[in-house]
């Protein structure tokens, strides 16, 4: 009876085992495809850009340490948002939120031109 009983439990605790390990090797699989989903990895390329590009600036003069701190923040917020979104959509964002956050660069882009000119102008 002793023996039935540890072979019943040893059964159930590998098949718990096995699912584990299988949910967690899909879900690992799942997420690496996720973060090269065609969409992010258009905006995330888009943001390390914009942000090498303000450090460029910011090094050569064309913009204060404060100026580019705050782009820099900026980025670091739509990358925040581009994230957020993401989780909510199984890892993936859609069409309407990769427009919505190139809107978002195009602004911080916007601002960065013109403080640029203010900085010429002084």
């Amino acid at each position: 009876m002793f023996k039935i009983e540890h072979l019943k439990k040893s059964v159930v605790t590998a098949v718990a085992f096995s699912f584990l390990v299988g949910t967690a090797l899909s879900a690992t699989a799942a997420s690496e495809f996720d973060k090269t989903h065609p969409r992010r990895a258009e905006v995330n390329k888009r943001l390390n850009h914009e942000n090498a590009k303000t450090a460029r600036e910011v090094k050569s003069g064309k913009l204060t340490a404060a100026q580019g701190q705050q782009l820099h923040q900026e980025d670091h917020q739509i990358r925040q948002e581009e994230r957020d979104m993401a989780s909510q959509n199984g890892g993936h964002i859609t069409k309407q939120e990769q427009a919505t956050l190139n809107q978002q660069e195009n602004a911080a882009n916007q601002q960065r031109r013109q403080d640029i000119r203010s900085n010429q102008n002084q």
